[in-house]
């Protein structure tokens, strides 16, 4: 067992679960906010972004094709693929939901709490399972795992520090920001009747993303993605809060 290497996980893994709950307990005691809106942001990012998106992503990305060559051969269109779906498919998915399925949604208060059920799902869904597989893999030392994946993914997990566990907790923490942020943004064009408002929740997103593709892509580090997104996350923040402050609650 990597001793260490598992109680950085086990600890991580925690502070994940944790997380949304915290601002989920946050945001109740502060606004008294209806419980719907989160179980709607759950369901409308598990529908946009982990199928509908994933079934595009199999077909140019994963099944073999001259589409696919291209894009996994070349980081330019690695990584202008890969932010304009997420922007895309995220941000009209929320589109989506406010204007057809959640059209009761009308409190500014409640569009928060969409935004945190959107942000909280995606840190257990995707997160959370990945420092779960981890733990696992450092728990029982790989045993089970066959050879290639032991040559890929035990230097990762044998690389997990502390430093690599706040990290995450932190990432987290802003990325739970920003979909808030991006939440506010396409709700308030949504009950305006605002399409402007939904293109600029998907450049934002284009945006943000930017950076953490060149990761996945390995061209830059993880400190410089981890500063790209708190540099992102101040003034979308901001402005979504400008953007709630001019909404009245019904």
């Amino acid at each position: 067992m990597l001793m260490k290497q598992t109680i950085v996980l086990a600890a991580t893994a925690v502070l994940l679960f944790i997380l949304p709950i915290i601002y989920i307990i946050f945001w109740r005691k502060k606004t008294k906010a209806h419980w719907k809106p989160l179980f709607f942001g759950a369901i409308g990012f598990v529908v946009s972004a982990r199928v509908l998106e994933l079934i595009v992503h199999y077909f140019c990305m994963i099944l073999d094709s001259p589409v696919s060559r291209a894009i996994m051969g070349s980081t330019f269109l690695y990584v202008l693929y890969g932010i304009t779906m997420a922007g895309f498919f995220e941000e009209v998915g929320r589109w989506v939901m406010f204007r057809v399925f959640c059209k009761k949604i009308e409190k500014r208060d409640d569009a928060v709490m969409y935004g945190i059920g959107h942000g909280g799902i995606e840190v257990w869904t995707v997160s959370l399972m990945a420092i779960v597989s981890y733990l696992v893999i450092a728990a029982t030392n790989g045993n089970g795992l066959p050879q290639e994946a032991l040559t890929t993914v035990m230097p990762a997990v044998e690389a997990f520090g502390v430093g690599m566990g706040v990290c995450n907790i932190v990432e987290r923490i802003l990325c739970m920001g920003i979909h808030i942020s991006l939440t506010i943004v396409v709700f308030y064009g949504a009950r305006n009747r605002k399409k402007i408002y939904l293109f600029l929740a998907i450049l934002l997103h284009m945006l943000i993303d930017t950076v953490p593709a060149l990761y996945q892509r390995g061209v830059v580090g993880l400190p410089l993605t981890e500063l790209w997104l708190l540099v992102c996350t101040i003034p979308i923040c901001i402005f979504a809060h400008r953007l709630y402050k001019k909404m009245e609650n019904n």
